[in-house]
């Protein structure tokens, strides 16, 4: 071993779990909202997600948990789709 590396702490197996079921619950909403209404909106709605990520607290450890993250960012999404739909109507009467 380099007497010069940085010891590593070793990962908990149930945090690098609970990581993976996040990333793969963030990716398949960004894909979901990429797809449904493009990049933008998409980049918007994953750092909106990650905003509530970081206002828990905690580490969510369940698929059901990670699923409240994506549906208040849903909310959030659900919001800003419905003032754009209401601008661009204002602006086309």
């Amino acid at each position: 071993m380099n007497q010069f590396a940085i010891p590593r702490p070793r990962r908990n197996p149930d945090c690098a779990d609970s990581m993976r079921l996040g990333e793969r619950e963030l990716a398949a909403f960004f894909e979901a909202v990429k797809e449904l209404f493009g990049s933008e909106l998409a980049e918007l709605s994953a750092k909106e997600w990650l905003r509530e990520l970081e206002a828990t607290g905690d580490l969510p450890a369940s698929t059901p948990e990670w699923r409240t993250l994506t549906a208040k960012a849903s909310l959030w999404l659900a919001n800003r789709v419905n003032a754009l739909s209401l601008t661009t109507e204002f602006a086309t009467t």
